[in-house]
């Protein structure tokens, strides 16, 4: 599989949940390098990323998965194309499952990124 454009979606308003995300990590140095590192894992590895480093969720929605001690987190993501992968947010907690209303969040932000790629995409640099 070649290598594939990761991309993080990005509201009406021009906010990108996943960098506000990482950015609450920045505190927690490893935590926040081995989610970077999960998402450079995901851009040179695309679908053939499996359990336990990604997984899929439901409704088109897959995600990273990083544990770190007793910490979770959870960066759902879609594919659009054959070559792109759009990152929708970040999730940190406790439990191993994806709370049912971050998938739908998700679900949402995959259908209107599908509806308008341009105003929805925010090219990262650090994958």
């Amino acid at each position: 599989m070649p290598e594939v454009q990761v991309v993080f979606y990005m509201e009406d308003e021009g906010t990108v949940p996943m960098t506000a995300w990482l950015e609450e990590l920045r505190a927690q140095g490893k935590h926040r390098a081995k989610c970077i590192k999960w998402l450079t894992l995901l851009r040179n590895m695309g679908r053939d990323l499996r359990r336990p480093k990604a997984d899929f969720l439901r409704d088109g929605i897959h995600e990273l998965r990083v544990q770190l001690g007793f910490e979770n987190y959870r960066m759902p993501y879609f594919f659009y194309g054959r070559h792109r992968v759009v990152v929708t947010h970040g999730i940190s907690k406790h439990t191993d499952e994806v709370p049912p209303e971050e998938i739908d969040k998700a679900v949402k932000r995959k259908d209107k990124y599908e509806s308008n790629p341009e105003l929805h995409t925010f090219y990262w640099e650090g994958a």
